[in-house]
């Protein structure tokens, strides 16, 4: 008899990343959002890998997230929910997130889905090469003088067409750039991005003490990664701008809390000598030309390692 339209185990999971992936994601009175952001990342999940969860901390809200979200799970195993008795905001909602995640790798990604992770079956390849995937939202800068490359990267950090693609507008990208400026002079970290998808082994990074509490979170994560060691990938994960609901990142007061992360553990760990800096990383930076490849999704290539600042 013929095998009709039946799929064998190893027809389903063909293609598909070999070892377990966690998402992580986060939300406060996100009832507009939550249902489309889990049936999207459900989705892309199961055509990603062989084995997945959606690990979600609903932060306190005041509005039907939570019940949204659990009507969502009745019917999706995979997503796993963990309430909040009150708002804690996004850097104790990232350290509960990452301590319940249960497999080999996770990332997280926004309720509003601001970053591009269509290609993510294609970026978890790397982690065969790398130990941990970092995206970018810009193209990196084309010169033969690397004197020059740190002015006409800040040029094209502040251009306003840059700033439009980065955040929701103009404001919020402007934010977004001296976070990223005052991070990377700070800590000596050469990468592209500070904010945005990054693939980390959850062992790893379950065993990082996060000493800060606000969205400086990802940052501490890469920092400390990448002065223990760690080999990253960059690869281009472009900005979606939210079409519903309200973000917060960028209130005053979550502002505030992030430079106070920033300017605190710099003290502590540099002028005061509490370094968590052990040995120095490597970034495998993107170049011109496989930015426009990569965005185009012609493939992928593995560039030559480079632990140096474009």
């Amino acid at each position: 008899m013929g095998r009709g339209n039946a799929m064998s185990e190893d027809e389903k999971t063909a293609g598909k990343f070999e070892r377990s992936l966690s998402l992580l994601c986060w939300g406060y009175n996100e009832e507009d959002s939550i249902e489309e952001f889990l049936t999207r990342a459900t989705a892309l999940l199961e055509e990603s890998a062989v084995d997945c969860e959606i690990v979600f901390i609903e932060d306190g809200s005041t509005d039907r997230t939570l019940e949204v979200a659990k009507a969502f799970q009745q019917k999706n195993p995979i997503v796993r929910i963990y309430p909040n008795e009150k708002n804690m905001n996004v850097g104790i909602c990232h350290r509960r997130a990452i301590q319940r995640a249960t497999k080999e790798y996770l990332f997280w990604q926004t309720i509003d889905w601001c970053y591009d992770i269509s290609r993510l079956k294609e970026f978890l390849k790397y982690l065969n090469e790398y130990d941990i995937v970092q995206g970018v939202r810009r193209a990196p800068v084309r010169t033969e003088n690397p004197l020059l490359r740190p002015v006409l990267t800040i040029i094209q950090l502040l251009d306003i067409g840059h700033l439009k693609k980065r955040s929701d507008n103009v404001k919020k990208g402007l934010v977004s750039i001296i976070n990223y400026i005052l991070v990377r002079i700070l800590y000596s970290v050469p990468l592209s991005d500070f904010q945005n998808v990054t693939i980390y082994p959850t062992k790893w990074i379950q065993s990082i003490n996060f000493e800060g509490k606000s969205s400086f979170a990802n940052p501490e994560g890469l920092i400390k990664s990448y002065w223990n060691g760690m080999s990253i990938k960059e690869v281009p994960v472009p900005f979606i701008p939210r079409s519903v609901g309200d973000a917060k990142g960028t209130r005053i007061r979550a502002i505030i809390a992030s430079v106070k992360d920033v300017f605190g553990l710099f003290i502590k760990w540099h002028l005061q000598g509490r370094k968590v800096f052990r040995k120095r990383g490597s970034v495998a930076r993107l170049n011109p030309d496989e930015w426009k490849a990569q965005v185009a999704g012609e493939g992928t290539t593995s560039p030559e390692i480079h632990s140096v600042a474009q």
